[in-house]
């Protein structure tokens, strides 16, 4: 069999990646000179933690399988796995995080509610007050801004692996062909459009005007090395209002009873924070629905997140090295974990996993190449 793929972010890549493990030829088409989308501006998390239970979980935790096998075979991925904590203070936080630990799939993510000395012992960075901690063993992550190249490396290890960047596919030709910008038209059994949040033009003409995956714009920042290790993913209390895992009647009265900070409220963040392979943490995140999009990032969200890190850390942040701004998609309907359709016989738009396009992908691209038969 022989594929085309069309993106080579980390969803399009590992497409890429089951179809050569299956023994069928790829081709896999960028238009950029290698990936510069979502792929690359994100934490780097395989985030299992605060999944919606059911298919989510589930597809979480097989890419985590997935991630671990692959990172084994592949070192420069970075793959570790370092868990996350998520530090608690006061009754009502408390309570979010015991309702979590008391959830029927709790063993399955790995939960325990450490006390504060507990999670300093596994954390020793966490020198900022706090009175507990969710933990999390089975959160993990990997280098973002290289996952891709060192994947993709490997794949050029294969004869029947192919890479063309800088083409930019214009048309679907017939069933299953594309044309690319260059005039060069690519012929396989099956063609698989991982195109991020690239959601006009072609997307559009194949998939219609209704296409229910919208695009989320997000900002994020990356210090110069802590000096220390960080031994454990970290979030704040603000992503129990983010992720579905934690829902229940403790949140909604965390929610009633102690809102967000203002500025927090209006960008919609939590503090997820990971520490790369040179020691700078990459800091993030705030969410933004309403199109058009800013062009520019702004100061008060990086301001908040600095407060909520230098809490926990009880010391300084170090200088911030990068500033930046992302752009994903997300299926409209939150709770599926990517859209996958059908365009033609034998080409199919796989996008919108929102933010668990590096959590889940692996799984995600193996779900596709068990329904296509590969």
């Amino acid at each position: 069999m022989r594929v085309i793929v069309v993106g080579a972010g980390v969803v399009g890549t590992m497409h890429a990646w089951h179809a050569v493990e299956r023994g069928h030829e790829v081709v896999q088409i960028e238009r950029e000179t290698e990936a510069r989308g979502a792929s690359l501006r994100n934490f780097g998390q395989i985030w299992v933690s605060g999944r919606a239970g059911g298919e989510e979980l589930d597809t979480a935790l097989r890419a985590r399988e997935l991630w671990e096998d692959i990172g084994s075979r592949v070192p420069a991925l970075g793959f570790r796995p370092n868990g996350s904590l998520t530090p608690v203070r006061g009754e009502l936080e408390l309570a979010v995080a015991e309702a979590a630990v008391a959830r029927t799939d709790a063993a399955a993510r790995g939960y325990k509610l450490l006390t504060a000395g507990e999670a300093r012992a596994l954390n020793p960075a966490l020198r900022g007050a706090f009175d507990a901690a969710l933990y999390c063993e089975r959160d993990a992550a990997v280098e973002p801004r290289t996952a891709q190249l060192a994947l993709r490396a490997e794949l050029l290890n294969s004869p029947r692996y192919t890479f063309l960047p800088g083409r930019e596919v214009r048309e679907v030709i017939g069933e299953r062909a594309v044309r690319d910008d260059h005039g060069e038209v690519h012929t396989g059994d099956a063609v698989v459009l991982c195109t991020g949040a690239w959601l006009g033009g072609l997307v559009r003409e194949l998939a219609g005007p209704d296409l229910p995956v919208r695009r989320v714009r997000l900002q994020m920042m990356q210090t110069d090395p802590l000096g220390e290790s960080l031994t454990t993913s970290v979030a704040d209390a603000d992503s129990f209002r983010y992720y579905p895992a934690y829902a229940s009647p403790a949140l909604e009265e965390l929610n009633a009873r102690r809102p967000q900070a203002d500025t927090a409220e209006e960008h919609r963040m939590q503090l997820l924070m990971v520490q790369r392979a040179d020691g700078g943490l990459t800091i993030g995140d705030t969410h933004e629905y309403e199109h058009p999009f800013a062009f520019d990032t702004l100061e008060d969200p990086y301001d908040h997140l600095t407060g909520v890190v230098e809490s926990l850390l009880g010391r300084p942040l170090p200088k911030i090295r990068r500033r930046w701004a992302g752009v994903y998609a997300q299926c409209t309907d939150t709770s599926r974990v990517v859209h996958r359709q059908r365009v033609r016989k034998s080409v199919w738009l796989v996008t919108g996993p929102g933010g668990r396009g590096m959590t889940c992908s692996p799984a995600i691209a193996e779900t596709t190449a068990n329904e296509l038969g590969w």
